[in-house]
This record gives structure tokens, sequence and C-alpha cells, in this order.
């Protein structure tokens, strides 16, 4: 009767084994055609565990922009990956996909000249083809975007220039600017030239201020329908290019327009240091924003386990 007993106890395992084992996410790294850059870009995407164990489960997405210098692999090699697996399995972190396309210096929009419409690229190219091929559930709900410095600048770009798009944004370190020829005089770790070279492809050189303020953050959240997008963002006190006076500023016209936002000014320089102090709560914040069904199912999957505990126990007592 024991022996019995063991049996039926070893085949409830089989079934309970899947609710209650973590397993690791995967990254997956390839291009996507693009006719309007007309060239392929280079991307990564982060699958929590089971995109690959449950083929008709859909994920919301959070995208999330590099800065410059870097490229689409910069957040699984300086410890982005880890940092997402070890939420994961500590129960912090719930299941969405991660995508990162290499950015270059684009800053994540069209540029002055026309000859790089990289904004054009992402809406009508870049998110389709990621939405389509991941299983991404539709709908803005959905849908984030978060970036680390010029990453930083194009996700609350984007974000503030389409908020019908994504349900929040997030952003560490932001290149925002708001007194562009005071940045440009170099007072600075760049002196004024190299700071004018590395504007001068997507704002035009010398930088275009026109230009410049149209696609401003800044500019964009005065007057932009934010009504139902989440936002943070953090910068370091000691930004070695003066951007947390631009998340000060960003701060102030949110609040003046008495948008709801979470903003830290936490000591630091805009370096690797101070990014992955942080990028953790960046992270927490969209993953709590997120419309997700784990609960549902991991109760329908506990709760068929709990039937079946209930189910075998009742046949050993009957068969003592």
């Amino acid at each position: 009767m024991l022996s019995l007993f063991l049996c039926l106890l070893a085949f409830l395992c089989l079934f309970y084994l899947p609710c209650s084992y973590a397993a690791s996410g995967r990254a997956e790294c390839n291009s996507v055609p693009s006719k309007i850059l007309a060239h392929p870009v280079s991307y990564c995407v982060l699958l929590p565990p089971s995109f690959d164990a449950d083929k008709t489960r859909r994920f919301p997405i959070l995208y999330f922009l590099h800065g410059l210098g870097d490229n689409e692999q910069t957040f699984l090699h300086t410890g982005g990956w880890n940092l997402v697996e070890d939420l994961r399995e500590k129960g912090r972190l719930k299941e969405f996909l991660i995508a990162t396309p290499a950015g270059g210096a684009s800053f994540y929009i069209n540029s002055r000249d026309g000859k790089v419409r990289y904004e054009a690229f992402l809406l009508q190219e870049f998110f389709p083809f990621i939405e389509r091929r991941y299983r991404v559930r539709p709908g803005r709900a959905n849908r984030a975007i978060s970036g680390i410095s010029m990453g930083g600048y194009g996700a609350f770009h984007l974000a503030f220039a389409h908020p019908e798009l994504f349900s929040s944004v997030s952003a560490h370190s932001a290149a925002l600017i708001e007194k562009l020829p005071i940045f440009l005089s170099g007072n600075g770790s760049i002196p004024a030239p190299g700071r004018s070279r590395v504007l001068g492809g997507v704002f035009g050189l010398p930088p275009d201020p026109s230009f410049w303020d149209r696609n401003s953050p800044l500019t964009l959240a005065r007057s932009a329908s934010l009504s139902g997008l989440s936002i943070y963002f953090d910068c370091g006190s000691e930004d070695d290019f003066g951007f947390d006076a631009g998340a000060v500023a960003l701060d102030k016209i949110l609040t003046s327009r008495k948008i709801p936002h979470e903003f830290h000014l936490y000591p630091g320089r805009h370096d690797w240091s101070y990014f992955a102090s942080h990028v953790e709560s960046s992270l927490s914040f969209h993953s709590a924003r997120f419309d997700l069904q784990s609960t549902a199912v991991s109760s329908s999957c506990c709760s068929h386990t709990s039937a079946l505990w209930a189910t075998t126990l009742d046949l050993f007592f009957r068969l003592v």
C-alpha cells in the first residue's frame, strides 16, 4: 500500500514541478532589415523563461535604449542580464520582454538633414517587427520605454511625442539640456568643439537651436498630453555633462502641470557605476505597471496542483 502511495506521489510531482521550478530566460541577438535606414539594424531581446515553455503566451515589452558610444549588447554585457535573471528568481520582476536596438549616435530621432530617420525606423519598422516576431501583447498597456543618457533622451522624446504608444517611460541620467548655448560652451568634461561634433550628426553643425528645441523632451513635456503615462527618472547630482540641471527642469515642468511622476537626484556622476546602481529601480517600476496575467496563470496552475493533491490523498485514505 505504501508503494502505491509513493507512485501516486511521484505522479503528482510531475505536475507540480513546472509551477515551482524557476527556469532561466535567454537572450536572442539578431538584426532587422530597414528600408528607411537602408541597412540592417542589430538588436537583442531578453526573453523570459516561459517564452519557450508556452508558445501561445504573449508578453508585455520594455524597449531599452542605450547611450552614446554603446550598442544593442551593452545591457547584456554590463550586468543587466544577470540583474534581470536575479530579480525574476527572487519574484521581484514579472515576465516581460526587453528589446535593445542599436541606436548609433542617432538620439533616436530623425536627423535635421533627413539622412538618418531613426524615429521613423522605430515607429514604422522596428516596433512592428519585434512585436510580431516575439509575441508581444497588443496595446499601449503592454508597451514601455526606457533608456540611459542619450537613450534616456530618446525614451522621453518618443514617449512624450507619442504618448498613445506607451504606458510608462523611465530614464537614468537622460541627456536633457535646458540651455543649449551653455552646454556647447564646454563647462563640463568635454570641450566645446567636441560637444558640437557629438550633436552635429543629428542636430546640425553647429547644432540648430530651433531644431533642438522642437525635439527636446523639455519642450514636448510642456504641452504633450501625458495622461495615463507613468514617468520615472533619476540623475546623478554630479553629472559630468550637467544633465542633472535638465532633470531638475523636467521635474519642475511636470510638477507645474500637475503630472504625476517619480524623480530622484542621487549622489553620483555620469558613469556606469551610477547607472548600475539604479537600473533596478526602473525595471521594477515598469514591472509593477505592466498588466500581466501571470498571477492568474500561476493561480490556475497551483489550483490544478491542489486538486491533484486532494485527489491523491483521498485515494490513499480510501485504499488504507
